[in-house]
């Protein structure tokens, strides 16, 4: 299995609606997958509440990956998701991420800050959101 990044797995995630939520998770996260956004961790089904969260507000989303750098098992990234939401508004958050890869290439934690760009203070907590 190729190794995942941020881009295709924030796609499958988010917009890509011919997959279920379980099946777009099981291609790019473990099992045993471990989030940190903003200092707050959350397990794998903790995580699926927040991006099952997410579909219901986003319409569009771009994923605009600025650096990717992997060495081994490790990954970092620095991304901008530039969001419409489904009542018109729209979000960017820049984002900052480090993260362990399982052998077989998809993530198994990831630690993330992200930086509200545009949006309202409602927004500032979109990463995390359930």
């Amino acid at each position: 299995m190729p190794r995942t990044g941020i881009k295709s797995a924030l796609t499958d995630l988010l917009l890509n609606r011919d997959l279920t939520l379980p099946e777009a998770a099981d291609r790019h996260f473990t099992p045993d997958y471990r989030q940190r956004t903003d200092g707050a961790w959350a397990d794998r089904a903790q995580f699926l509440d927040h991006i099952a969260h997410l579909r219901t507000l986003v319409a569009t989303a771009e994923i605009e990956v600025h650096e990717e750098l992997r060495d081994g098992h490790k990954y970092a990234d620095r991304h901008t998701c530039h969001i419409t939401k489904k009542d018109g508004s729209t979000v960017s958050m820049e984002v900052y991420v480090f993260a362990d890869l399982a052998p077989d290439g998809r993530f198994r934690r990831i630690e993330e800050t992200t930086l509200l760009l545009k949006g309202t203070d409602a927004d500032r907590d979109l990463g995390s959101a359930r």
